[in-house]
């Protein structure tokens, strides 16, 4: 089935300053509300982070990368709505527009999420300066600041071209395997530091952006044949093939969903399209 009036993710450089500063007051919003799920969190926002270091290895590598991010993505969205009053739209990142120069765009400024090309040093100006992570590096934890290495070598590989090259793949797997290698991979390393550490890269809140445009890619690769809203390849990490009724678990954040649920995301569980 089909929901009726889906919400809209909205690329960052469409939105308002109105709208950017709901987006960032949520998130630091969530970052003063107190955990429930992990003790090394010290927030529910880390709740967030350690779920993802702690599903890491089943949730990468493998064909259910981009079908649990979708699902983690939208389960993020769904906790600044209800615990925080969120009522705006997910801005996503346009990557292809900025490959190459990350720190020409809007979002790296003082204004909104602080600098990019800082050779790995902490990040000092913007919404979350000076923000102290607790879950990682790594599957470890220890404290230590939100940092970024700019690479613009690196983020020149988020372009249209490569976007368009997984896109052009016709199995899902196929696709999938790319995304997470190519502009995924490239779009993390690139923005570096902390966005670079696999396990805790969520403690960046540039990481939902991030996975805003890698989650659009995979719905423009589907929006090209109505077929793959309702199909699946691939395997999970132990091999199993993915089915339509593979479970996919955020460990209580929200209820499990089956593939299914999730694959369309036009359907009734999720019920959001992109802007473009």
């Amino acid at each position: 089935a089909t929901c009726a009036s889906p919400r809209v993710r909205i690329e960052w450089g469409n939105l308002n300053d109105g709208q950017r500063a709901q987006y960032t007051s949520a998130i630091t919003c969530l970052m003063g509300k107190p955990k429930k799920s992990f003790p090394a969190a010290t927030n529910r926002y880390e709740d967030f982070v350690a779920l993802h270091q702690s599903l890491t290895p089943n949730v990468h590598g493998n064909a259910k990368f981009l079908l649990w991010h979708r699902y983690y993505l939208w389960s993020f969205e769904q906790e600044l709505r209800t615990q925080c009053g969120f009522t705006g739209p997910l801005p996503w990142f346009d990557e292809s527009k900025w490959a190459g120069k990350f720190s020409q765009s809007n979002v790296f400024t003082s204004t909104w999420f602080g600098g990019i090309a800082l050779g790995g040093g902490c990040v000092t100006t913007g919404k979350f300066a000076n923000l102290a992570c607790n879950i990682g590096p790594g599957s470890g934890n220890s404290r230590h600041c939100l940092a970024r290495n700019g690479n613009s070598a690196a983020t020149a590989n988020t372009n249209a071209a490569i976007v368009d090259a997984c896109n052009s793949r016709n199995d899902y797997a196929d696709m999938a395997a790319c995304a997470e290698g190519g502009a995924h991979a490239w779009g993390h390393n690139g923005i570096g530091a902390v966005m670079s550490d696999v396990y805790a890269s969520p403690s960046d809140p540039v990481f939902w952006l991030h996975h805003a445009f890698i989650d659009r890619n995979f719905r423009i690769w589907q929006n090209k044949d109505a077929a793959r809203t309702g199909y699946v390849s691939g395997t999970d990490r132990v091999g199993n093939p993915l089915t339509l009724d593979t479970g996919v678990s955020v460990n209580g954040f929200q209820p499990n969903v089956a593939i299914r649920d999730i694959l369309d995301t036009m359907g009734t569980k999720l019920c959001y399209r992109y802007d473009y």
